[in-house]
């Protein structure tokens, strides 16, 4: 990911030193369980403990020549070491090395995405609780259906990156496995105690059947949580866009001092952090294909899912935490717009008093086919301006014989549709 969407804390897991380091460390705990099984000698083992060590610009400048980065990687730990460099590596095979160092960095990585999902939680917490029972419009189609609250909007996120956390927790479970069991997964030169004793020095647990390498379903997995986290954060930004509207403006993104909208126009607030969560959550929902060819390899091994990930797995947990604390960052000055909220759910006449008014009807006795048709009637013509639902109906002599003024007041009372809020609320953990 370029440096622009990239926060340092991320990206240093991806660097070649951090990838570089993660296979010194497990190359020296192998080195000391086979110590313990007998197969390097002591005064070996302290000369690799001690010396073992690798320069990045080295590693580069020999892979240019073998074309083989962990042959190259190697080969520079073991000028460091010298002679007793030759128990490095012993009964091992590349992705032994390449596979076990890839789920400590996913779990490295999914560790800080964990807390920032945290933190993006949290806000959201503190907004639903805020805005309880700040009436607002709910749309369906765009449209004006019946009101709901800001708080309720919140509360829905609240719970959804709830889910979300969940599921990446156990993407991350499911891909701290590690594995060292030779060529084709058979152990054929290796003790399968080396494998425990390497994973759990590393925290991860030990693939009960592999081959070459660990199966790529756990990958997949794990880029699936990202995926879905990052669709729920592009549902949440389209939220906002969709409110920062100029016709609707009911919330709108920070906008800080000193900050320009347009090259052209001087008077413009654009929602381009929203934007620009958006646009990234599509690059990383675009590499879950990715992860799902990689599925798919030939017979014990082939190579063609390491190009791709070098390239999906870093990209995309950047890019999410980069959009997790954009969108934090957004919830902490979000301008909300409560007056304007008021103005919009009158803005249709009272339309989405709609309902109400069907259902008291067909309290009365009549079919729902004919209490339909007489709200529909006066419905559309508030479409026209002809006036509100409340003014048309109490003028209607079919609605205005079955209902009296009373029960009008009821029927267009808007508290009403805020009953059950603090139900919702407890339902979701909110109280």
């Amino acid at each position: 990911m370029i440096d622009r969407y990239s926060r340092k804390e991320i990206a240093g897991i991806w660097t070649l030193e951090n990838k570089f380091r993660i296979w010194l460390d497990i190359e020296i705990a192998a080195c000391e369980a086979n110590a313990r099984l007998g197969l390097i000698p002591e005064e070996d083992l302290a000369n690799i403990r001690k010396k073992a060590a690798f320069d990045v610009r080295r590693v580069l400048e020999i892979e240019e020549r073998v074309h083989h980065d962990v042959i190259a990687f190697l080969t520079c730990v073991g000028e460091s070491v010298g002679p007793s460099a030759r128990f490095i590596h012993y009964g091992l095979t590349s992705s032994d090395v390449v596979d076990t160092a890839l789920s400590v960095q996913m779990k490295q990585a999914g560790a800080i995405l964990l807390g920032g999902l945290d933190t993006l939680i949290e806000r959201l917490r503190a907004l639903a609780l805020e805005h309880r029972k700040t009436a607002c419009m709910g749309r369906s189609h765009g449209v004006h259906a019946e009101p709901t609250t800001f708080g309720m909007k919140m509360a829905l996120y609240f719970k959804e990156f709830q889910r979300d956390r969940e599921r990446l927790a156990l993407a991350i479970e499911n891909a701290s496995y590690g594995k060292l069991s030779g060529a084709v997964g058979t152990y054929s030169n290796i003790d399968p105690e080396v494998e425990r004793y390497v994973c759990e020095k590393l925290g991860l647990k030990a693939e009960p059947v592999a081959t070459q390498i660990i199966q790529r379903d756990r990958h997949a997995e794990f880029m699936a949580a990202l995926a879905i986290t990052a669709g729920s954060l592009d549902k949440l930004a389209t939220e906002i866009r969709h409110l920062q509207r100029t016709e609707v403006r009911e919330v709108e993104e920070p906008f800080q001092k000193g900050q320009k909208g347009s090259s052209a126009m001087p008077h413009k607030r654009n929602p381009i952090l929203s934007e620009r969560v958006s646009g990234l959550s599509r690059v990383i929902k675009a590499n879950m294909n990715v992860a799902l060819d990689n599925m798919t390899l030939w017979h014990e091994r082939d190579i063609s899912h390491s190009s791709a990930e070098r390239v999906i797995l870093p990209d995309s947990t950047v890019a999410l935490d980069y959009i997790i604390h954009r969108m934090i960052f957004i919830l902490d000055g979000l301008i909300v717009y409560p007056e304007a909220m008021r103005e919009n759910l009158e803005r249709t006449g009272g339309l989405y008093h709609s309902q109400s008014l069907l259902l008291k009807l067909v309290e009365k006795g009549i079919t729902r086919e004919e209490a339909y048709a007489a709200v529909q009637d006066i419905a559309m013509r508030v479409w026209k301006r002809e006036g509100s639902l409340e003014e048309l109906a109490r003028r209607d002599e079919r609605i205005s014989e079955l209902l009296d003024s009373e029960e009008l007041d009821a029927v267009f009372d808007m508290a009403s549709y805020f009953n059950n809020i603090d139900y919702i609320f407890r339902n979701a953990g909110l109280e």
